[in-house]
């Protein structure tokens, strides 16, 4: 493999990676050894810092690792300062609810507690993460059901589905549901 080639494999490599990554085992793993692997680590590094590229080659003892080029760093930070936190609307927050508790469940039975359509919302849940399809339910046209993530239960300081705020009108697990 020539030099240009074995810089695009680790370069590859590294960026999926996103963690250092032992050099020795990265020439095991391209059936290299270590001096075979080194010039094209040095090559790498050179290119990204002769170019002025948006990342850098950075080595830790026998680890290398891509990092962003500090001459950028300022660039990034104002990309994502204006990271806000984008809050549920209240219809997102009760069909996430009705699924909170009544999981596993359709969309036609969220529509059937909330009197509205869930389409948007459902969609909203699924593209964050806090709903996820686990299954379809043996009825008539085999309807997508629909449960919790471990993301909703990281969002929302939960160990698990039983600390979830209960009264005696909140159905007890088991109760409701397929």
């Amino acid at each position: 493999m020539e030099i240009k080639e074995l810089c695009g494999v680790l370069e590859a490599i590294l960026y999926v990676a996103g963690e250092p990554v032992n050099a020795e085992a990265l020439a095991h793993a391209l059936n290299l050894t270590r001096a075979e692997l080194e010039p094209a680590i040095d090559e790498l590094r050179e290119s990204c810092l002769l170019d002025k590229r948006g990342i850098r080659l950075n080595r830790h003892g026998g680890d290398i690792q891509l990092s962003i080029n500090p001459e950028y760093a300022r660039y990034v930070e104002m990309f994502l300062q204006p990271v806000k936190k984008q809050t549920l609307s209240q219809a997102v927050l009760e069909t996430l609810s009705i699924i909170a508790y009544r999981q596993p469940i359709t969309k036609s039975d969220i529509e059937a507690v909330r009197g509205v359509k869930c389409d948007y919302s459902v969609q909203l849940l699924l593209t964050r993460g806090l709903i996820q399809e686990c299954g379809r339910k043996e009825t008539l046209g085999r309807p997508i059901l629909y449960a919790t993530t471990d993301k909703f239960l990281r969002h929302f300081g939960l160990e698990d589905l039983n600390d979830l705020p209960r009264d005696e009108e909140t159905p007890v697990e088991g109760e409701i549901g397929v």
